[in-house]
This record gives C-alpha cells, sequence and structure tokens, in this order.
C-alpha cells in the first residue's frame, strides 16, 4: 500500500493532468451504464424519483427488443446507419488523407495554413446553423436552387418531400464538415515523416506522386487503419444533427433520414416509451463493440502490428 502511495506522489503532475478526462469519463460514460437496466423494463415514473422508479418498474425481459426488431422501422434504421456511416468512414478517409497530402506538398506554407484553416472552420459550425443555409438553398419558394430552376424554365421542386437527392446531400454535408477535422491528423502525421526518405527518393529520381505512393501511404497506412477500425465501432451511431435538424425533421424524408439516433428521440419524445428507447442506444453498443473486436481480430491476422489491441 505504501508503494502505491508513493507512486501516486511520484506521478502527481501526470494524474492531475489525466483527471479532467478521467472525470468525465466516470461521470458520463460509467455511471450511466445503470440505466441499461432500463431496457429490460417497463419503465413507468414514480413518485420516488428517478431510482426509485428504475427499480419498482415491471420486469420484462426482452420485450423491448421484440417491439424493436417487430416494427418496420427496424429495418429502415438499421440500413440507413450502416450505409450512411459507411459511406461517411471510407469516403471520407479518402478525403481526409487526400486534403493532408495536398496541404502538405503546397510550397507556399502560409497559403496552406489559409486552406487549412478555412477546411478546419466548418467543424465548428453547429448543425443547426448548416440546417438553414441548407433551407436558403433548398427552399421551395425563395431557396437559390429553385429559383436557378425556374430561371431557366424548370419546375421547382420540394426538396424536403424528395427522397431521391438527400442521400447524396447528407453524405456531402457529412464530409464537407468533417473532412477537415480529419486532415489534421494525417497532416500531423505527414509531418512526422523522416524528410531523409524522400531525400533519398528524390537522389534515386522519384516523382512526387512515387514519393506519395511509395513513402507517405505506406507509412501512414497504420494510422487509416486504427482511425477506420475506431470509426467502425461507432458505425451503429450517426450524427443526430446531421440527420434530424439539416432535413428539418420532414415526415416525408423519413425513409432515407431515420437513423437508430434519431429513432430513440422521437421514441422518447412522442412515444414516451423510455424502455424501447434504452433497448436500442444497448442494441448500438453491443453491436458497436462486435463490430470493433471483429475489425481488430481481422487485422491482427492480416498484419500484428497494425492492430489497436
Amino acid at each position: 500500500m505504501q508503494d502505491i502511495f508513493k507512486s501516486l506522489m511520484k506521478n502527481k503532475a501526470f494524474l492531475l493532468l489525466v483527471l479532467p478526462g478521467a472525470a468525465w469519463f466516470i461521470i458520463f460514460a460509467y455511471l450511466p451504464m445503470f440505466g441499461t437496466i432500463i431496457a429490460f423494463k417497463d419503465f413507468r415514473i414514480h413518485p420516488g424519483g428517478f431510482l426509485e422508479s428504475v427499480l419498482k418498474s415491471e420486469w420484462v425481459g426482452f420485450k423491448n427488443f421484440e417491439f424493436l426488431f417487430s416494427t418496420s422501422d427496424a429495418y429502415i434504421i438499421t440500413r440507413n446507419t450502416i450505409l450512411y456511416n459507411l459511406g461517411l468512414i471510407f469516403l471520407g478517409l479518402v478525403l481526409a488523407v487526400t486534403l493532408a497530402i495536398i496541404m502538405n506538398e503546397l510550397l507556399n506554407k502560409r497559403l496552406a495554413k489559409i486552406y487549412q484553416t478555412a477546411m478546419f472552420m466548418p467543424y465548428f459550425l453547429s448543425w443547426v446553423i448548416i440546417s438553414y443555409f441548407v433551407f436558403s438553398f433548398l427552399s421551395v419558394e425563395k431557396g437559390v436552387f429553385n429559383q436557378i430552376i425556374t430561371y431557366f424554365g424548370g419546375d421547382p421542386v420540394s426538396w424536403y418531400s424528395e427522397t431521391g437527392y438527400w442521400p447524396y446531400f447528407l453524405i456531402l454535408l457529412g464530409l464537407w464538415k468533417g473532412a477537415g477535422y480529419g486532415s489534421v491528423v494525417y497532416l500531423a502525421a505527414i509531418a512526422g515523416i523522416d524528410r531523409s526518405y524522400y531525400e533519398a527518393a528524390m537522389i534515386d529520381g522519384a516523382t512526387k506522386w512515387k514519393q506519395i505512393r511509395y513513402i507517405t501511404l505506406p507509412l501512414l497506412r497504420p494510422l487509416m487503419i486504427i482511425l477506420t477500425i475506431l470509426a467502425i465501432g461507432g458505425i451503429f451511431r450517426s450524427d443526430f444533427g446531421l440527420f434530424y435538424q439539416v432535413p428539418r425533421d420532414s415526415g416525408a424524408l423519413y425513409p432515407v433520414t431515420n437513423v437508430i439516433d434519431t429513432f430513440v428521440y422521437r421514441g422518447l419524445t412522442i412515444m414516451g416509451d423510455t424502455g424501447m428507447s434504452t433497448a436500442t442506444g444497448l442494441y448500438q453498443s453491443v453491436v458497436g463493440l462486435i463490430l470493433v473486436l471483429l475489425a481488430n481480430y481481422a487485422v491482427r491476422k492480416i498484419e500484428k502490428d497494425y492492430a489497436v489491441f
């Protein structure tokens, strides 16, 4: 016990640095795990408060899950969540790496910083603000797109009722907002590559493309794999603002915009079904864990050093 205390005192500066993050995880990630029991209960509010409500609610086992998967929405929200996230993960990876390489190859570093800042800015914009920008383009009466269409003799399009366009809109907006943030990680990794590799390649007569192909991309591969594995773990979680705020919660668009997160939100606010909403959230977490383990296992079989654990 004395040795443990000495070790804590010796590393107290580092422990203090870790303390805010550890406290955040304990309060917002680990303590709420107690609430997962609601997924197996018919949750009802009792006068004694939340704890009494949880303990005294009737135990129903897997009925909340049965109700979730028996609805027609189960297939739609699962399909939309997976397909959108697959598109955003892999297209986002390609776009982030491409932007990082382009920024690194710019000779004017001051101009490169301006471009990098411009690409990074959308990440800090709220989806509520972005939704109003999108509305200014897609509004039926005053939208920019419809004004252009009518100027050339076409008929206005009711964008918030036509499902065919929204998969492209949502993926493009997701990439636009997140690509700049993702490129920063890869740009930092490129900056850490030993410049002697490039100098040796230039002496051998390698072009810029060959330097990128045979030096930059192979050395970025471990980071790309690790970030992709972590992203796959969240494949059943979606950016709520993107799928709720941007389409303006249009009921006509639910077949292509309804994902698990928006389904949980509507289940709580409209139906008040806390049990089924909790069951859906637990379903997200369990499947995400399984996907991370499977992806990591597959990477370990191919290249052990690239696995997360």
